[in-house]
């Protein structure tokens, strides 16, 4: 039977539900509190105990509703209703200048007479990006940013998050909370409670959280939600997304990014307190200077500040190129710099016997990281920077880039310093470690190839995606197999066995079926995929591609059909496998100057190609491949849409791997790149492009989204 609720319980639960989200306001909005934590929590804790006793009263946005629920087995992926964006990166007021003039002078290709555009500035807090869909005011989803189409659905962790509302206010002004609203924001964690999370795990004996961001990222990410709210997360919203079925219905959204955020404010959000609106570029970057100085007395971390042009009519004039709006920017702080002891120089080994040296370093916390090692690029650097074992060096960040060092501090260099020596010999090369200067070049290189470093880098990228692209042989699973002696050949992978999988560690009967499964699948592979596999030194998957082109067009029909009358009908190779073998016959017999004449290939690849190839060895190595592969012909597509043209990929595409896309351009007539110049035809940008998208602005070499080259193709 139903148990019948006392009115002045009802009461007394509606006035706890109001006053606990007025003192929640006032805490974490308006950082003005009138009562203590212990009281807030007390008036919690009555509020769990009226709906312990009358269950029924216990609604959706209750305010003790912030951790609930068994953990989550998976996180399931949702997709985004509106598509999220990520803003392109300014590091200087000159290109803040450049921002400036390419808004006004779209805004006059868009039409707009004399544009004088206003700029509204944000910090750009350093968290993770959240997206909050609310139903007639009530908090329905919270999503990550994910790749901008799909996220994945974090609503519990974020109701743990008491700066989030659970219910949203009904707004006095022009909208209301009704209908659908979407809005964006950050969610971060303070300095101070970093501080506090690391203490207690110090005194545990675990491991310590690296920076605010990371932790941030991974408590959103945790499966439990009473771990989230362990960890005290926080939040700032400053985005309206959408607002459907607004109230009333004829309403239109704020005219202004500055109205947009008081009016998120007035829905019950916690808005960041120091944007500021800027009636032109010189007052963002006075305002950016100023807060590039005084950024880390905040106890939130702040890498730059976002620069939105303030009037919606002209947000919406100016669109979004394929990967941000055209109306905002982020406007980063200058890359950190610290200092720490360079304890050693050591040398890494890559596939081809090239050598890397990389600084050792006393671990130093720059950008939110601990970093302990930094390449030097190669012997020229050291000698330019005149960089010793023992310097107190310089290291400098900015943005996401691994940090460099850029100088010595030489007045502070050990009495008994040397001149580091270059080696001239390397043990990680094999044989007697003899190492040699690679002619006309910077870099060194092992005389021996057959070390187990340069052998088991030469197995990974035989296996990686640009290559056979073999799913489940990664690095791991690989080194194990070299390790055990199960291979020693590129061609070994293809003859191994069910039984000698599953004598390994962590196999059972249905991954080593999928593995085996997935080497079968990779035995047809493209000839300039087979060629790039083989770690031909400077024969890269751009430079096997004109190799391949030059020589199949050179494939004589006649010899092909000779062939084919030779094989007859039971022979395991199809036409397109032969026409390839004819190609790769011609490639292996070339001479120096033939190589030399293709197109994009100089003389230092065509001695690689040629002396490769003149090897007894790597002959015999692509015989036995070809015992058990298939090639393939890279087909192209008839008629040809993108016939002439020159294509660079940048970024992450949505629905295409690089490589599928270098692939649909080359079968449909088109060349590709990998560096923007002014032949280049257009450059496709997906999520965080970089270097490639500026250098194409600067030449005003047209930009296209992955739609948009899909598109020209159909």
């Amino acid at each position: 039977m139903k148990s019948i609720v006392p009115k002045e319980t009802v009461d007394r639960l509606n006035k706890l539900k109001t006053a606990i989200e007025r003192h929640r306001k006032l805490y974490y909005t308006h950082d003005k509190p009138e009562i203590t934590d212990e009281a807030y929590d007390s008036l919690v804790k009555e509020l769990e105990a009226i709906e312990e006793e009358y269950p029924e009263l216990k609604t959706a946005d209750s305010p003790t509703d912030r951790v609930g629920g068994e953990p989550l087995k998976e996180f399931v992926k949702v997709r985004h209703s509106i598509r999220q964006w990520s803003f392109n990166d300014a590091f200087s007021p000159e290109e803040m200048r450049e921002f400036d003039a390419r808004v006004k002078r779209f805004l006059i290709q868009a039409g707009v007479k004399d544009p004088k555009p206003t700029y509204t500035c944000e910090h750009k807090i350093d968290g993770l990006k959240i997206v909050l869909t609310y139903e007639n005011g009530v908090l329905k989803q919270a999503a990550t940013r994910g790749d901008g189409v799909i996220g994945e659905d974090v609503t519990e962790n974020v109701k743990t998050i008491r700066s989030v509302p659970l219910r949203l206010r009904s707004n006095l002004g022009g909208l209301t909370s009704a209908g659908t609203l979407i809005v964006e924001g950050e969610a971060w964690i303070a300095k101070s409670t970093l501080e506090k999370l690391n203490k207690a795990r110090k005194e545990k004996g675990e491991e310590l959280f690296s920076n605010p961001r990371n932790l941030a990222a991974g408590s959103i990410r945790q499966l439990d939600p009473k771990i989230a709210a362990e960890r005290h997360l926080d939040s700032y919203i400053y985005d309206i997304a959408s607002l459907a079925e607004a109230s009333p219905p004829q309403a239109t959204l704020p005219a202004t990014q500055q109205e947009e955020l008081k009016l998120l404010d007035s829905f019950g959000f916690q808005v960041n307190p120091h944007y500021k609106h800027c009636t032109d570029m010189e007052e963002v970057i006075k305002y950016w200077n100023e807060w590039r100085k005084k950024v880390t007395r905040l106890d939130y971390w702040a890498d730059g500040i976002v620069v939105k042009v303030d009037e919606r009519e002209y947000q919406e004039s100016l669109g979004y190129t394929g990967k941000a709006p055209r109306f905002g920017i982020a406007f980063k702080f200058p890359g950190e710099e610290v200092t720490t002891i360079l304890e050693d120089i050591v040398f890494q080994v890559g596939r081809t016997g090239v050598i890397t040296p990389v600084a050792n370093l006393k671990p130093v916390a720059i950008g939110g990281s601990i970093v302990s090692r930094a390449t030097l690029h190669n012997e020229d650097e050291i000698r330019r920077l005149d960089v010793r074992i023992g310097d107190t060096v310089i290291l400098k960040k900015a943005g996401d880039v691994i940090p460099d060092i850029v100088s010595v501090v030489k007045e502070l260099r050990p009495n008994d310093s040397k001149l580091f020596k270059w080696p001239t010999h390397i043990a990680a090369c094999g044989g007697d470690g003899a190492i040699e200067r690679v002619a006309g070049e910077a870099a060194w290189k092992c005389v021996s190839t057959d070390s187990f470093d340069q052998i088991r880098r030469r197995f990974h990228y035989f296996t990686s995606k640009k290559c056979f692209d073999i799913d489940g042989l990664g690095p791991k699973i690989l080194d194990v197999f070299l390790e055990k002696g199960l291979i020693s050949s590129f061609d070994d992978i293809f003859t191994i066995k069910k039984g000698d999988i599953l004598a390994l560690p962590r196999f059972a009967e249905k991954s080593a079926d999928n593995l085996l499964d997935a080497i079968e699948k990779a035995k047809k592979v493209t000839l300039p995929r087979f060629l790039t596999a083989l770690s031909i030194p400077q024969v890269g998957e751009m430079t096997a591609y004109d190799v391949v082109k030059y020589f199949g067009s050179k494939t004589e029909e006649s010899a092909i059909k000779n062939r084919n009358q030779k094989a007859g009908a039971n022979d395991q190779f199809s036409n397109s496998n032969l026409q390839s073998l004819e190609t790769l016959k011609l490639i292996m017999g070339a001479s120096k100057e033939e190589i030399n004449s293709i197109y994009g290939v100089g003389p230092i690849v065509a001695e690689a190609l040629y002396s490769w190839f003149k090897d007894g060895e790597n002959k015999k190595l692509v015989a036995n491949l070809l015992k058990h592969v298939i090639l393939v012909k890279d087909e192209v597509i008839q008629g040809k849409p993108l016939e002439g043209l020159s294509f660079v990929f940048t970024g992450s595409l949505k629905t295409l791997e690089r490589e599928e896309a270098q692939a649909l351009a080359r079968q449909n007539g088109a060349t590709f790149s990998s560096s923007v110049s002014k032949k280049t035809s257009f450059v496709v940008a997906g999520e965080e492009a970089g270097s490639k998208l500026d250098k194409a602005r600067e030449l005003g070499v047209k930009i296209i989204t992955e739609e948009e080259f899909l598109k020209m193709i159909r």
